[in-house]
């Protein structure tokens, strides 16, 4: 065991708390926002945390500005983030747009609630799944990834800042306001065994950059403002130098080197966990605090002979399409539980090419799916013997 192991202790910490953790090691040293349950802790704890590690917090008068205040502290070089749940986070998706067409990284977290509108403010929910993909407009590729327990929220939030700097791009969070709440007993990593990314800056004199030139990743160096680089930003499509263009060609480059940058990347962007899954004849496919009660289910499940497995889909988009048709070519059946009424379901039976039964339980009363549901279900499954999805 190494000295710096050593040195590493037992902490209880909430999810919310482990999100900010996460941040803080992984570099952001911004963080604006504005308070909403249940993601209020994340703010609480980087007001306290972020001076003493000379960063800034900054409390925003609204959501919108909060996503603006980070973009513009990214542009400056300083790795940012906001947090929020729902009715903020639909106020968020102009700016959204913004950063992924200026290719402008950030991280975003939106701890979901119960909805529309004000919906269940204290309830869990995954009812933002589509929004988080779709919520901003145009024709765009994001990063979505979903956390399920209380060292996930550490582990997955330096996974996003990690892409969010790599690729240039934002990147969301999903949690819900059971893991935000959830308290458990983590080991968290010392600085030293991270693996830390920073954006690519450029290495030419001011007058030679193209702050959005194309090379083999599809991912141009970054500079930050205030360092002798000056360049244009825009939310319109642009050439390679920042300024506003209607030129076919040039539209065209643009737009389909940020969806290029992030195929090419879909090896460590798209990321699962399995459990039970190699002889898996049921396999359940869910994400979040679902997964937790999942695995559960799972085991209940082997112990009565049922042969049942977990993928729990860490990255929700792009949507990890290889790992799940691996999944339906193997099972003869696949239950998907989810907090909405029925997201992830219709991307599950979108990649089908199989004759696979596809099943889904849903709830949307702002209750968790228990393990004992889902164990109930598959007991149901497992009785269908063959039947067809209708």
């Amino acid at each position: 065991m190494t000295n710096h192991s050593l040195k590493r202790k037992t902490q209880l910490l909430q999810g919310n708390e482990a999100i900010v953790e996460g941040a803080l090691a992984a570099g952001c040293r911004f963080f604006a926002g504005y308070p909403i349950t249940p993601a209020s802790e994340i703010s609480e704890l980087f007001s306290i945390r972020l001076p003493q590690l000379d960063g800034t917090f900054i409390q925003m008068e609204d959501e919108i500005a909060s996503i603006g205040a980070i973009i513009g502290a990214s542009l400056a070089g300083v790795k940012s983030m906001t947090a929020t749940s729902g009715p903020g986070f639909s106020l968020m998706q102009e700016n959204l747009g913004f950063a992924c067409m200026a290719e402008i990284p950030c991280v975003i977290v939106n701890v979901m609630r119960g909805g529309p509108s004000t919906g269940l403010p204290t309830l869990p929910s995954q009812g933002d799944v589509m929004q988080a993909r779709w919520g901003t407009h145009g024709d765009h590729p994001i990063i979505v990834l979903a956390v399920s327990t209380v060292r996930d929220c550490f582990d997955i939030t330096v996974m996003a800042f990690n892409l969010s700097e790599k690729y240039r791009v934002p990147v969301i969070i999903l949690s819900d306001e059971v893991v935000a709440h959830t308290r458990e007993t983590v080991i968290l990593p010392s600085s030293v065994d991270l693996d830390i990314i920073d954006r690519a800056v450029p290495t030419m004199p001011p007058e030679w950059y193209l702050p959005y030139d194309d090379n083999s990743l599809g991912v141009p160096p970054m500079a930050a403002f205030g360092t002798g680089y000056h360049y244009h930003v825009t939310g319109l499509t642009h050439d390679i130098r920042g300024f506003p263009t209607q030129r076919p060609d040039e539209i065209n480059a643009q737009i389909r080197r940020l969806f290029r940058k992030i195929t090419q990347g879909f090896h460590e962007i798209q990321k699962v966990n399995t459990f039970f899954i190699d002889d898996a004849e049921i396999a359940v496919i869910t994400y979040g605090s679902v997964a937790r009660s999942a695995r559960q289910a799972v085991v209940d499940a082997r112990q009565l002979g049922i042969k049942a497995g977990l993928l729990q889909l860490v990255t929700l988009f792009p949507f990890p399409r290889r790992a799940v048709e691996a999944v339906l070519k193997q099972c003869k059946a696949v239950l998907v539980p989810e907090m909405n009424m029925g997201q992830i379901s219709r991307e599950v039976k979108r990649v089908n090419q199989t004759t696979v039964f596809i099943d889904k339980y849903n709830r949307i009363d702002g209750q968790l799916i228990t393990p004992e549901e889902i164990f109930n279900r598959l007991k149901i499954i497992q009785s269908y013997k063959g039947k067809s999805d209708a």
